[in-house]
């Protein structure tokens, strides 16, 4: 372990590696809540990949732990009350759907809510005022405790406690008009009024997460920072912005607290300022090594910058999308994007089917079939990897 403030990019990413539980991973009988907590929330817009991206960093993890710690089931012998989710399926960064720690929603929840929205108001014969959106987001967490509703009975439910001007139907949506309560869903995810309850057949349902004290905002806020710079550090004011889609100069005047306070520290990243938490100054000599395959929007290919030295040379143009990380399922090859990958579910087997933009050694090969092996594994499937063209576009 070398301990310095001229960082290479090697350094950095063997070190994030190692803490999300790449270089190694998370023990058998690891909970899937210490997973998702360094990863700092599981990206679960698509809820097989937020499996894939957990089960991956833990031995013996399978899609049926990830949906058990989400919604435990009740033991017949087991007395009350029903065991609460260690995991919550939820609205988190970037307004997108997450799975993140119960343990940790007292952060998500009133750091979120700081972020300032940089995204343009509904016209006004739409729009919520503040008032009628802090009712309505009062009465989802009063209906959805306790319950599990679709969205056609929480939107009664809604209406119900607040009024009709709840339900009046001005939002356009899918060639449809969406009631105006809507317009505040993501927000009563983001302060932990609503979550993600299991299907219902074909059918969302959301209930309500256990119920929790938040922080106070702004110690929320630099808790979040830290933790950003423990797991994808070093990282600039714009990086973490871009993380959660933040405005950079909200970040900047946080990441400016934080140095005052002496909670944090500038490091030279590639020839560039950077930051750390203060002290979490050393990194291994050892490059990271290793294939790996990880999944649609796995936090470490959205979170560790810079994006140009994670996806070198061909990898930008075949991996990304207009620049966005994410779209595709990655082949990493010692740290770096150098392939993509798709996987197509019959029945009880997957074909893995993965196009490597290098040349692989006959022992990468090896390793990429035990990977191949790992994502069956997790999906509870049996896989067959296939070495070839991905003809599927983005997110497909």
């Amino acid at each position: 372990m070398t301990k310095t403030t001229g960082i290479t990019w090697a350094a950095a990413s063997a070190r994030r590696f190692e803490r999300q539980s790449l270089a190694m991973s998370a023990r058998t009988g690891t909970p899937v809540a210490d997973v998702a907590a360094v990863m700092l929330g599981v990206h679960a817009q698509v809820l097989s990949a937020a499996e894939l991206s957990v089960g991956l960093r833990a031995d013996g993890v399978t899609r049926a732990d990830v949906r058990e710690a989400l919604w435990p089931t009740v033991s017949p012998t087991a007395p009350p009350p029903p065991p609460s989710p260690s995991l919550v399926k939820t609205h988190g960064p970037r307004g997108t759907v997450h799975l993140l720690p119960a343990r940790d929603l007292p952060m998500w929840c009133a750091a979120l809510p700081a972020i300032p929205d940089g995204t343009g108001a509904p016209a006004a014969d739409v729009r919520l005022t503040e008032e009628q959106a802090r009712q309505v987001v009062g009465a989802i967490a009063d209906a959805l405790d306790g319950a599990f509703l679709t969205v056609d009975e929480l939107g009664e439910e809604v209406v119900a406690r607040t009024g009709p001007w709840a339900g009046d139907p001005v939002m356009p949506a899918f060639q449809t008009m969406w009631p105006r309560w809507r317009q505040v869903l993501h927000r009563a995810g983001q302060c932990g009024a609503l979550s993600f309850g299991p299907n219902r057949g074909r059918r969302v349902t959301y209930t309500r997460p256990p119920h929790f004290a938040p922080l106070p905002p702004e110690e929320a806020t630099r808790l979040l920072v830290r933790r950003y710079l423990y797991a994808y550090g070093p990282a600039t004011p714009q990086h973490f912005a871009r993380w959660l889609a933040a405005p950079p100069g909200w970040a900047k005047a946080r990441y400016a607290e934080l140095a005052a306070a002496g909670e944090i520290e500038e490091v030279r990243f590639e020839g560039a300022p950077a930051w750390v938490v203060a002290g979490d100054t050393g990194f291994r000599d050892e490059p990271a090594r290793g294939v790996r395959l990880l999944p649609y929007f796995d936090a470490y290919v959205v979170a560790a910058q810079p994006r140009e030295l994670l996806f070198p040379g061909a990898a930008y143009r075949r991996a990304l999308a207009g620049g966005q990380a994410g779209n595709f399922p990655v082949l990493l090859v010692d740290g770096v994007v150098a392939g993509v990958w798709h996987q197509r579910r019959r029945g009880r087997r997957t074909t893995v089917t993965v196009e490597p933009l290098v040349p692989l050694t006959a022992r990468q090969e090896r390793e990429l079939a035990d990977r191949a092996a790992r994502v069956g594994a997790v999906l509870e499937a049996e896989a067959e990897l296939v070495i070839g063209e991905v003809t599927v576009g983005a997110h497909a």
